[in-house]
């Protein structure tokens, strides 16, 4: 199911983001954030850049030597890097009006493995403090990944982090790599680790550690889901979040591919399963990922990224919306 065909039938819109050539040089932005801080009045989207290019043979008939899924690096850099910008948007046209890399410096440390930065990472205000929460993967020579709450301030120079927070897993935090915990943006320092069973966990800033406070019921579907965007209301009664699920195969070359297919969670009061919604992709690529969803104006906006090389914000009708996800 093409999502964003469904969309702009219903009288929704999609809107391209872009940041100015002279900062990717060409490489590729990718998996934003969006959120309306209700404290500023702002609409922010975060977008993840990485100084590679993601080559993906989509019909699988074109493969490069690699295989169909090649990440083309400059000569000089075979890192995964991620620098990330902060941008705010115009709440009518949903157009980047102002964009500013996130200054990491005064907190950053010389990185000991090859993917480096705060990868995809969602944005909440919790306790009137702004967060970019992502997963880090470079503090361990073996690419240990825990998420990191990476507090962040507004200047006059731009965006600055002033703390960060890398948090445990829950007992006996012995996992190679956690990523992709979305936030309850109305439940501060608590969000779903997974969706399918639903696990939710509370995060403690200053032990920096985290607990299961919620564990659900498993529920058979064609893969496991999780997140995703932030988790939002639906109503007064329900939550919901966009989720996605990774079929992960092997080419007829025998080489890694993927295919990524997302889906609507949605839970009641007290977190139980109310449904999963059909899955569907946004733009029929086999490489899409969504980070982000806010409400505004009536309207539902969803932010994703497809092939690792562009961006996207969509303009979802309520209405649509509701049908989408309790249809």
């Amino acid at each position: 199911m093409n999502f964003c065909k469904q969309v702009l039938e219903a009288g929704g819109d999609i809107v391209p983001l872009t940041l100015p050539y002279d900062i990717v040089k060409g490489t590729g932005i990718f998996n934003p954030s969006i959120y309306y801080d209700e404290y500023t009045d702002k609409l922010l989207v975060n977008i993840r850049h990485c100084q590679y290019v993601l080559y993906h043979a989509e019909k699988e008939i074109f493969e490069s030597q690699w295989g169909p899924l090649t990440y083309l690096n400059p000569e000089n850099d075979l890192t995964l890097t991620t620098t990330n910008y902060l941008c705010e948007l115009n709440k009518d046209t949903l157009e980047i009006t102002k964009h500013h890399k996130i200054d990491t410096s005064k907190l950053d440390v010389k990185p000991i493995w090859e993917f480096v930065g705060l990868e995809d990472a969602r944005i909440v205000r919790w306790n009137e403090k702004l967060y970019a929460i992502g997963v880090r993967r470079d503090t361990t020579t073996n690419g240990v990944g825990r998420m990191e709450f990476s507090e962040l301030e507004f200047t006059d120079s731009g965006v600055q982090e002033i703390a960060r927070h890398r948090i445990a897993a829950p007992p006996p935090d012995k996992t190679y790599c956690e990523k992709n915990w979305v936030p309850i943006i109305n439940s501060p320092n608590h969000m779903v680790k997974w969706s399918n069973p639903t696990e939710i966990v509370s995060v403690d800033l200053g032990s920096n550690t985290s607990e299961t406070v919620f564990l659900g019921k498993y529920i058979p579907q064609p893969c496991d889901f999780r997140g995703g965007s932030q988790v939002i209301p639906l109503n007064n009664t329900m939550s919901f979040a966009c989720m996605h699920g990774v079929d992960l195969y092997k080419s007829e070359s025998g080489r890694k591919n993927a295919t990524y297919r997302h889906c609507f969670a949605v839970w009641d009061s007290e977190w139980n399963v109310i449904k999963y919604s059909k899955f569907f992709s946004f733009l029929e690529n086999k490489i899409e990922f969504c980070t982000g969803m806010c409400y505004l104006n009536d309207h539902f906006l969803l932010s994703f990224g497809a092939q690792d090389n562009s961006a996207y914000v969509l303009k979802v009708p309520y209405r649509f919306m509701e049908r989408a996800c309790l249809d």
